[in-house]
């Protein structure tokens, strides 16, 4: 039974709403939604160097919301930060599988204990908070079954996945425990306007976008076979509007998934269509992403739907080719002079 009320857009008309990780890609595109239904929008971000935050982002709203630069991780600031608002979007963190095997203490701390200062000031200052976090389907590590749902081992293979993993559970914890409202939703490959594109550490479809508007080699590891499933960010930002306005997503997990698993070759081979663009080549998997890589994952998102009423609306032939004219547009605000240009 979809339970999500059909008027949760109105829900936001004047409500007071928090982003971590504002400045980012899923935040700003969030945050651009909020602004469009009536919100009262404070979007909080660190602006740490490669992690996304960039201030072109809300570019044409910037009047319209208030912006703090701010570290999720510093209790003090964000017992103050919290106050007073209906819902609160968690999304800050850091995504890079990469960085995460390099650097695991930084992960940890952004990803573990930044989740735990945001909920304790919640707890603290805040209880009748409701609280969205920004999940990932890397938990689930490699996939005993396709499509995945949410009753999939969570066996990660990377320590950004363990560490978001603990992140969502202490969501959950504190929705069960201390009774601040919260859920989880599971993101796949999200991918649209405003991602990160300056270097290759943050997700593949991003970097292969990069390389078709800059007219260059797409580089796929392996036979390009692997099986992937996407989800415009537009959607994305639905879900979590949905999951914010509906007690129904208290204590639970969601994977937000996209329509339907395409292979690698077959989305790149539709990204250079679109685009009219670039080119590819297989080559062979180094070894330290093969050793982290999950194989073919889809999710299966039907929990979302029925109890929320979700589902991704934009194709991926539309989502790539809107992607690809706002990068046309706007690319030195994203790729600064002296950006790599290498394989991902």
């Amino acid at each position: 039974m979809t339970s999500s009320p059909p008027d949760y857009q109105a829900f936001y008309q004047g409500r007071s709403v928090m982003i971590t990780g504002g400045l980012g890609f899923i935040g700003s595109n969030l945050a651009r939604q909020l602004v469009g239904l009536g919100a009262r929008v404070l979007l909080i971000d660190s602006l740490i160097s490669d992690y996304g935050g960039n201030l072109f982002n809300i570019d044409g709203i910037e009047d319209c919301l208030k912006v703090n630069i701010a570290d999720v991780r510093q209790q003090s600031t964000m017992n103050y930060l919290v106050r007073g608002h209906d819902v609160i979007f968690n999304l800050a963190g850091q995504v890079s599988h990469i960085d995460s095997m390099r650097e695991p203490y930084t992960d940890l701390e952004i990803n573990c204990r930044a989740q735990l200062s945001l909920l304790e000031a919640c707890r603290h200052n805040n209880p009748a908070v409701k609280v969205v976090f920004a999940g990932t389907r890397q938990i689930y590590g490699r996939a005993d079954f396709l499509p995945v749902t949410e009753s999939h081992l969570v066996r990660p293979t990377d320590v950004n996945g363990i560490n978001k993993a603990a992140g969502e559970y202490y969501h959950l914890v504190y929705n069960n425990v201390f009774g601040v409202r919260a859920c989880s939703l599971r993101l796949t490959n999200v991918y649209g306007p405003r991602q990160l594109i300056k270097h290759n550490r943050q997700g593949f479809i991003a970097w292969f976008i990069r390389q078709v508007v800059e007219d260059r080699e797409i580089q796929i590891y392996g036979d390009g076979e692997q099986l992937r499933d996407f989800v415009y960010v537009d959607d994305a930002a639905d879900a979590f509007l949905r999951a914010g306005a509906s007690d129904d997503s208290n204590g639970q997990v969601f994977n937000v998934g996209g329509a339907e698993a395409i292979s690698l070759r077959q989305v790149v081979e539709l990204l250079i269509s679109v685009a009219g663009t670039g080119r590819y080549r297989l080559i062979s998997w180094p070894q330290e992403k093969k050793a982290i890589d999950i194989g073919d994952f889809h999710a299966d998102s039907s929990l979302i739907n029925r109890t929320l009423g979700w589902q991704p609306t934009t194709s991926l032939r539309d989502g790539l080719r809107d992607t690809v004219a706002f990068y046309r547009a706007n690319l030195p605000h994203y790729v600064p002079s002296g950006s790599p240009v290498g394989a991902l």
